[in-house]
């Protein structure tokens, strides 16, 4: 017991330093993924109900591709294919040298891709929940378009996808652990080191386990309480 007490420590004899600072870029690489996703997804969604055919199509071939491919295939294509694009380019105007992309920036990219391409239709979904009429009482009223948009559909889409968003982000804390495969110390990547040099798989696994267990808890109760601040919202209205 000593023995694993020594190993969780802080310090030059254990790994506690390592395993909070890959608790940090974990939270970190979620945090900084979720508003780009939700960004893109957005994007994405007001594409697919635009009367134009080009965008409709093009934002039904990226929810395709990156539904479709392996979450860690679409991060070693970001993560290998940008280094090896960005080498191209700099080899066609004259220039050379050896790029590497920051591991955390690819990170970021590559779960916002996939996270953007689920996001895309719960907001399409809730799009289409809000009943047209709401759009064409606000035109009546003399608003335009985009005031429409902020003051009356945004807020009430945002309180119906917050549950598929809430469970998006449950899945987002998962596959950060997927970074670890192009060598960023996340929890995985720190307790995996950690139990190779040790010899205690089960100690350093186990804990990576509760970690993530204790982040997707936290996640849950924040996410409870939006719902409800959100049901509060809408039956003052």
């Amino acid at each position: 017991m000593d023995n694993y007490l020594t190993l969780l420590s802080f310090g030059d004899q254990g790994w506690g330093d390592e395993i909070a600072w890959g608790v940090l870029i974990t939270v970190s690489l979620a945090l900084a993924t979720l508003p780009v996703g939700l960004f893109i997804g957005f994007m994405i969604a007001v594409a697919k109900q635009s009367e134009e055919w080009t965008l409709r199509t093009a934002a039904d071939i990226y929810t395709t591709i990156f539904r479709g491919l392996p979450e860690l295939l679409t991060l070693f294509l970001v993560y290998f294919g940008l280094q090896i694009g960005i080498q191209q380019l700099l080899k066609a105007v004259g220039l050379g040298g050896a790029i590497e992309i920051n591991t955390f920036f690819a990170g970021v990219i590559a779960l916002a891709l996939v996270f953007s391409s689920y996001a895309s239709e719960v907001f399409l979904s809730a799009f289409r929940a809000i009943p047209k009429g709401q759009y064409e009482g606000g035109y009546a009223l003399g608003l335009r378009h985009g005031r429409v948009m902020r003051s009356i559909i945004v807020p009430q889409l945002i309180r119906i996808a917050l549950p598929g968003l809430g469970n998006l982000w449950m899945i987002l804390i998962k596959d950060t652990a997927l970074v670890s495969a192009i060598g960023l110390t996340d929890i995985l990547r720190q307790t995996g080191v950690a139990a190779r040099v040790t010899k205690e798989a089960f100690l350093f696994f186990g804990l990576a386990f509760l970690l993530y267990l204790v982040l997707a808890l936290i996640s849950s109760i924040g996410l409870n309480r939006l719902e409800a601040y959100g049901k509060r919202g809408e039956q003052v209205r």
